[in-house]
């Protein structure tokens, strides 16, 4: 039953994630977007303030490079970037109102397909399949929370 399972969970993320990042790609550029822009965006919607080098090593890309990328945000109104306090010479970087709603906007276009998935079951299928849902969403993050714990089967072996 395991080998099943995970078998069927590997289908469904590669269709969530196939049809997910399908929209997203058409978002990005409808709003004339690269990833390594959408991705800094992301990290400043989750994470809040940052400075142009942590955007550089989360996009694998060199300072210069991030620099470039953050000042096409800077000129279109998506980020604001402020000398820091402490030290004049670092930029801390925040995303401004209109960054925090396109951002918003990326994560409604790409929920849509799920809204239209709930048309195709059924009162009881939506419960059943939401309390389904409910368990693996449990169980991942509990998985999160003991990533550097010993597992409990490594403990009773």
């Amino acid at each position: 039953m395991s080998k099943q399972f995970s078998e069927i969970i590997k289908e469904w993320v590669e269709v969530f994630m196939q049809r997910s990042f399908h929209d997203l790609k058409k978002f990005m550029d409808e709003e004339d977007l690269s990833p390594s822009q959408i991705n800094a965006m992301m990290r400043l919607y989750h994470h809040g303030e940052s400075d142009v080098s942590r955007i550089g090593e989360m996009a694998g890309v060199s300072n210069a490079a991030a620099s470039q990328m953050v000042e096409r945000l800077v000129q279109t109104g998506l980020v604001e970037r402020k000398e820091s306090p402490d030290d004049r010479r670092v930029k801390k970087l925040t995303l401004t109102e209109k960054g925090r709603l396109l951002i918003q906007r990326s994560f409604t276009v790409r929920q849509k397909w799920m809204e239209e998935l709930t048309y195709r079951f059924t009162p009881d299928q939506l419960t059943e399949i939401g309390n389904a849902l409910i368990l693996l969403t449990e169980a991942a993050r509990a998985l999160e929370t003991s990533e550097n714990k010993p597992s409990e089967l490594s403990k009773s072996s």
